[in-house]
């Protein structure tokens, strides 16, 4: 029915109830403009030169003000436990939801979760129309799982020359991150080179098949990537160098710290006006790939990564110098049948602990449990696991090299020698004489004092006026030894950290590489 508004005392609701700006709750932690992220500006505001006076057209606006005042997610569970995922349609000029339940895919608008309206990401949307984030556009049939696989690797090897260990595991990357979220630690999968070694090549070749992939080599700062990372929730896919400024990069290492473990997100201040300063927390966690030109100098952010180090051989023949324009289709069509990968398997992908291995390091079990948790084939699996231990070994065989495993080699010999007393003098003498040499500083006993106690986490008291090491803390020993790669007999054969040394131990690329270059 009309209104009658020449009655302001009319019971009926006014219709200048439908032309004032609709409350619109914040679409993500995104603090950049509504049309960026969120719904596009012409959709939410009400035009005041729309209509009024048919009741078909109060409807369209009272249906329009409740669609918009929702919130948009990339992704969501549903209160049956049915996934949503968002979709991108370019040529259709819409994004909509594939909802996967009891074993069959549906398409939808909106979706109401616990009583709040939830809305997919406009096709307007920046971040979409100029691929920064690609999206698949529907859920697409497979066949078997060794079917897809090899799809992928196929799809890799046609544009980026990667050693066969590494195509590998690239390929079962590609898995693991549609199903990132079953997991509460990840691997990062990491190339290393200089500049013209393919690094940009395998960015975008592999990247286009993750799990949302977020193209970050656009961004003039790093600030827009924790709010992106927060709202799409995918892989981010990043170039080093892109960030040169030591505060920049001193940002990309935060985002890459907190990002493999869920439950650390990153912290920032955000200005919600003049003066006044919000604390707001972004979640980074995610697959992440990587593209360095050297090592990073944190080493514990240097074992989350799975590294290949390209441009150690020549360039297949039959690599394309230039990519093909069907690239994109072909990526396409491969994300899509990676979301029905993901409809089928996040609930059944977990760690196990038999994928444990109890001879390498907590950490390299934490890179490659979730790794080998996606891959069934028994081959596969071996050639992973070898590739941890050979892994362990370089891990070892370097802190072998360091100060402390030096100090420890002497606190051994001194053992061994007989002496039970471990003052930290005598200790500072025997280095002294021993590896002096090495170094430009003279070595004092504070200095060695210093390392027992903030590297070797030795702690030691003063006896008889001088420090010694107790009896209680000589009970770390044997676990140092084997951190370091020291023999406890201080034979010349030392420690091989799980595995005997495989040549020439760089990292996987060199790994993989030892037999000679791949066939061309």
């Amino acid at each position: 029915m009309a209104f009658d508004r020449s009655h302001p005392t009319s019971s009926a609701p006014s219709a200048s109830k439908f032309l004032e700006k609709p409350k619109v709750t914040e679409l993500s932690a995104f603090g950049m403009v509504q049309s960026l992220l969120g719904v596009a500006k012409s959709q939410v505001r009400l035009s005041a030169m729309d209509p009024i006076s048919k009741p078909k057209e109060l409807a369209r606006l009272k249906e329009r003000a409740e669609r918009h005042n929702a919130r948009a997610e990339a992704s969501a569970v549903l209160p049956d436990g049915a996934l949503a995922e968002l979709l991108y349609e370019p040529r259709e000029g819409r994004t909509r939801f594939c909802v996967f339940a009891a074993g069959s895919v549906r398409y939808e608008m909106t979706l109401v979760i616990e009583g709040e309206r939830i809305v997919p990401y406009a096709a307007t949307n920046n971040l979409l129309r100029h691929g920064v984030v690609l999206l698949p556009s529907g859920a697409e049939e497979y066949g078997s799982e060794a079917d897809l696989i090899g799809e992928i690797r196929t799809y890799l090897h046609r544009y980026v020359d990667l050693t066969p260990t590494f195509e590998t595991i690239a390929t079962y990357y590609v898995l693991l991150s549609w199903v990132y979220d079953a997991f509460n630690e990840l691997p990062y999968l990491r190339v290393r080179g200089d500049p013209g070694s393919g690094k940009t090549r395998f960015l975008l070749t592999v990247g286009s098949l993750c799990y949302k992939p977020i193209f970050a080599s656009g961004a003039s700062t790093v600030s827009p990537l924790f709010r992106i990372l927060d709202a799409f929730r995918g892989t981010l896919v990043i170039d080093e160098s892109d960030f040169r400024l030591s505060d920049e990069r001193a940002e990309v290492v935060k985002i890459l710290n907190n990002g493999n473990a869920k439950g650390f997100p990153v912290l920032r201040s955000e200005a919600i006006r003049k003066g006044e300063y919000n604390p707001t927390a972004y979640a980074v966690f995610g697959p992440k790939l990587i593209a360095t030109r050297g090592v990073f100098d944190d080493r514990a952010l240097e074992s989350r990564c799975i590294t290949e180090a390209l441009g150690q051989f020549r360039l297949r023949e039959d690599i394309p110098i230039n990519l093909p324009d069907t690239l994109a289709d072909e990526a396409l069509r491969l994300r899509n049948m990676l979301l029905l990968f993901r409809f089928r398997n996040r609930g059944k992908r977990r760690p196990a602990q038999d994928l444990v291995d109890p001879t390498i390091e907590p950490r390299l079990n934490q890179v490659f449990v979730p790794l080998l948790a996606v891959i069934e084939d028994s081959a596969a699996r071996a050639e992973l696991h070898d590739l941890a231990r050979r892994l362990n070994h370089e891990m070892v065989t370097d802190r072998g090299m360091d100060m402390e495993a030096q100090v420890l080699e002497v606190i051994r010999d001194l053992l061994a020698a007989g002496d039970e007393r471990l003052g930290i003098a005598e200790i500072a003498q025997r280095f002294a004489d021993r590896f002096g040499g090495e170094y430009a500083r003279t070595v004092t006993a504070k200095w060695i004092g210093t390392v027992v106690r903030r590297k070797l986490h030795l702690t030691p008291v003063k006896r008889d006026g001088v420090f010694v090491i107790p009896l209680s803390e000589r009970l770390k020993l044997d676990r140092l030894y084997e951190r370091y790669g020291l023999s406890p007999t201080g034979s010349e054969a030392e420690a091989d950290g799980g595995c005997p040394p495989p040549g020439d131990m760089g990292d996987v690329g060199d790994v993989a590489g030892t037999a000679g270059p791949p066939a061309a």
